[in-house]
C-alpha cells in the first residue's frame, strides 16, 4: 500500500515515526459524462475568469472567497507556517474505552505502519498496551490542510486509526424522530425480539454488492453485443401500504424459522375480520326480514289486482255493447 502521509506518533514522551495509508478502497463501477447522438467525452475545462482561457494545474492555486466575492489568495506556504503542533504529528490526547466514540462521528479509516526499523519498538509497545487497556486512543491530527480529530485502535497486529468529525459537525437528531406519539404493546416487542433472535448473527464478510454485480454484467452484457437477462421480480414488499403489526412480525418468525410464509391459508395474506358495531348485527337481521315477507306481500297484492283488472274488463264490454244498441 502506498503512504499518504508520512509524520510522528506522539506518545508522550515517546515519538514514533509512522506512514499513514487508506484503509478501505472504493469498489464502486464509475461512469464518464458522454454525449448522447454520438458517444463523445464530455469533459470539464479549468478556464481563467479573467483571463478567459484554460489554465493547467500547475497555474491553480487556493483562495478564499470573502463575504463580498472578493477571493483571498492562500499558499501552501501559508498553511505550513501556522502554528499547528500536529503539522506532521499525531498527538495523542488520551484513552478512553471504545464505547465512549460515538459512531456517528468516525469517518475514513488509514492503518499506521511504523517507518523504519528504530520504530518498531516503540509502535509494538503503543499497540500492546492498547490491547491490554482494551481502550482506544484519541488523537489530534492535521491532514490536507486542516486539522482533524482521530480514534487509535488495534486491528490484527496493526494500529489503525478513524477519523473523527468533530463534536460540532454531527447534526442534531431531533428533526428525524417520528412527529407522531405511538404506544408499542409488550406482544409486539415480544414478537420482535423473537424475530431478531430467529435471525440471529451474519458473518459480514460473506456478503456482497449485489448492485455492482448487476452493473458490471449490464456493461459486459453491452459489450458483448448481447442483451442482459431480466432478474427475477421481487414479490411485493409492502412498501407504503398499511400493514397490521402483530401479524407482520408473526408471519416474518415463521418464515425466519423456516416454516413459510402461510400457516394453512395457501400462504397467502392473513384474513382480515371487520367487527360490527355494538347492535349493528340486530339492525342487519331487522332490515333483512321485512325483505322476504313484504316481497311477498307485494306478490300478493299485484295479484289481486291482476285478478281486479281481469274481472272489469268484460264488463267494460257490456256497456259499450249496451252504447252501441242505444
Amino acid at each position: 500500500m502506498r503512504s499518504i502521509w508520512n509524520g510522528a506518533i506522539s506518545f508522550g514522551l515517546v515519538s514514533i515515526p509512522i506512514k499513514l495509508m487508506n484503509a478501505t478502497e472504493n469498489h464502486s463501477v464509475s461512469f464518464r459524462q458522454i454525449h448522447v447522438e454520438d458517444g463523445g467525452r464530455v469533459r470539464y475545462r479549468k478556464v481563467c475568469e479573467l483571463e478567459e482561457r484554460e489554465v493547467t494545474s500547475a497555474e491553480i492555486g487556493k483562495g478564499y472567497e470573502d463575504a463580498d466575492g472578493t477571493i483571498i489568495p492562500i499558499t501552501d506556504e501559508d498553511l505550513a507556517a501556522l502554528p499547528i503542533p500536529t503539522a506532521k504529528t499525531i498527538e495523542i490526547v488520551a484513552f478512553v474505552p471504545a464505547d465512549a466514540v460515538d459512531p456517528m462521528q468516525m469517518d475514513t479509516a488509514y492503518y499506521l505502519s511504523a517507518n523504519g526499523v528504530p520504530a518498531a519498538k516503540p509502535y509494538t509497545l503503543l499497540r500492546e498496551a492498547l490491547k491490554r487497556s482494551r481502550k482506544v486512543a484519541v488523537a489530534r491530527y492535521a491532514l490536507r490542510g486542516r486539522e482533524r480529530l482521530g480514534m487509535l485502535r488495534v486491528v490484527d497486529d496493526v494500529i489503525a486509526m478513524h477519523g473523527l468529525l468533530w463534536p460540532d459537525e454531527i447534526r442534531s437528531p431531533e428533526d428525524a424522530a417520528p412527529d407522531a406519539r405511538a404506544t408499542v404493546r409488550d406482544a409486539e416487542l415480544d414478537l420482535a425480539d423473537a424475530l431478531m433472535d430467529t435471525l440471529g448473527e451474519v458473518d459480514v464478510s460473506t456478503l456482497h454488492d449485489d448492485y455492482r454485480a448487476a452493473v458490471e454484467q449490464l456493461i459486459t452484457a453491452k459489450a458483448e453485443g448481447t442483451l442482459p437477462t431480466e432478474p427475477a421480480a421481487d414479490g411485493d414488499s409492502g412498501g407504503g401500504k398499511v400493514i397490521d403489526l402483530m401479524a407482520a412480525l408473526e408471519k416474518s418468525v415463521r418464515a425466519a424459522a423456516g416454516g413459510g410464509s402461510g400457516s394453512g391459508n395457501g400462504g397467502g395474506a392473513p384474513a382480515k375480520v371487520t367487527p360490527l358495531k355494538r347492535g349493528a348485527h340486530k339492525r342487519a337481521a331487522a332490515k333483512t326480514t321485512p325483505k322476504e315477507v313484504g316481497g311477498k306481500k307485494s306478490t300478493a297484492k299485484k295479484t289481486t289486482q291482476a285478478k281486479k283488472s281481469t274481472t272489469k274488463k268484460p264488463a267494460a264490454k257490456k256497456t259499450a255493447k249496451k252504447r252501441t244498441t242505444a
